[in-house]
C-alpha cells in the first residue's frame, strides 16, 4: 500500500513538473516575438522610396515596397529596388496593372486574375533579382475566394483595414493569420492623425503586438493624396527605436507562427 502511495506521489509530481515546463516553454516563446512595426508602401513610388531610406536608415528600419506596374519602371528604378532588398528591405508584389481583384475575378474569373496580375508580375520580379514571397492587395479589396488563390502563390497576404476606434478593436495587428490588414499613414488617409497613430503605437508596445502599417510616396511636404509626411515616418522609427520594438517585413510575419 505504501509502495502504491509512493508511486502514486512520484507520478504527480512527473505530472506537475511537465506542465510547469511546458506553460515555461510557452511563455518563453511568446516572448521571442517581440513588439513591432511592419511599415509598407504601395504602388511605384521608387525614387521618394530609395530617398526616404537615405535619411530613415539612421534608424535601422526596415520596410516593405509592394510594387505595382512593374513592367512600367525604367532601368535605373529596377537598380533602387535591389538597393533597397540588398539593405534588408522587402520587395512585394502589388499586382501588375493595380486592376481592383474582387472586381475582376467577378467580371472575369479567378484564373484570368492570376494570369493577368499575378504570374506576369512574378516572372518579370524573378527575372529581375526580386524575391517575392508576400503581396498586397490594390486599393485593399479582397474576398475569402480570392484569398485562397493567392495564399498559394505567397506566404502573406496584406489588406487595409479603416476607423480610429480602440485599438483593442483594431484589426491592424499581427494574429498569426498569413491574411493580415493594415491602417493607412498617409495624411488624406480616412482617420487618420498623429494623436492616434500614437495610441496604436502605444498599445504595440504594451500588449507585446505588431503594428502594420501602409503609405505610398513618403514626401517632404504634403502636395497630393496618397502621400505620407517625411515627418510621421520619422516618428514611427524613432518610436520604435526608443522603445527597443522592432522592424518587421511583411514576409517576417509568417515565422512568427
Amino acid at each position: 500500500m505504501i509502495k502504491k502511495h509512493f508511486k502514486f506521489i512520484l507520478l504527480c509530481t512527473f505530472f506537475l513538473f511537465s506542465c510547469e515546463n511546458k506553460n515555461t516553454s510557452q511563455k518563453s516563446n511568446l516572448k521571442e516575438i517581440n513588439p513591432g512595426v511592419v511599415i509598407s508602401f504601395d504602388d511605384a513610388s521608387i525614387n521618394e522610396w530609395y530617398q526616404a531610406d537615405k535619411i530613415l536608415r539612421q534608424y535601422s528600419w526596415k520596410a516593405t515596397f509592394c510594387v505595382s506596374k512593374i513592367n512600367t519602371l525604367n532601368p535605373s528604378e529596377i537598380k533602387e529596388l535591389l538597393e533597397l532588398q540588398k539593405e534588408g528591405h522587402e520587395i512585394a508584389g502589388h499586382s501588375f496593372h493595380h486592376f481592383n481583384a474582387p472586381k475582376f475575378v467577378a467580371k472575369n474569373g479567378i484564373n484570368a486574375y492570376i494570369n493577368q496580375e499575378i504570374n506576369p508580375m512574378l516572372a518579370l520580379m524573378h527575372f529581375y533579382s526580386i524575391k517575392v514571397t508576400s503581396f498586397a492587395y490594390p486599393f485593399g479589396f479582397r474576398n475569402a475566394n480570392i484569398d485562397a488563390a493567392l495564399l498559394k502563390k505567397f506566404k502573406v497576404i496584406r489588406g487595409t483595414t479603416y476607423g480610429a476606434e480602440d485599438p483593442f478593436f483594431q484589426n491592424c495587428y499581427f494574429n498569426n493569420s498569413k491574411l493580415v490588414f493594415a491602417i493607412g499613414i498617409d495624411t488624406d488617409h480616412p482617420n487618420f492623425s498623429i494623436p492616434y497613430l500614437l495610441k496604436l503605437l502605444d498599445y504595440a508596445k504594451r500588449k507585446h503586438k505588431i503594428l502594420i502599417l501602409f503609405g505610398h510616396k513618403p514626401v517632404q511636404k504634403i502636395t497630393s493624396n496618397y502621400q505620407t509626411k517625411m515627418e510621421t515616418l520619422q516618428l514611427i522609427c524613432n518610436y520604435v527605436k526608443q522603445h527597443n520594438m522592432t522592424f518587421y517585413t511583411l514576409s517576417e510575419l509568417n515565422h512568427l507562427k
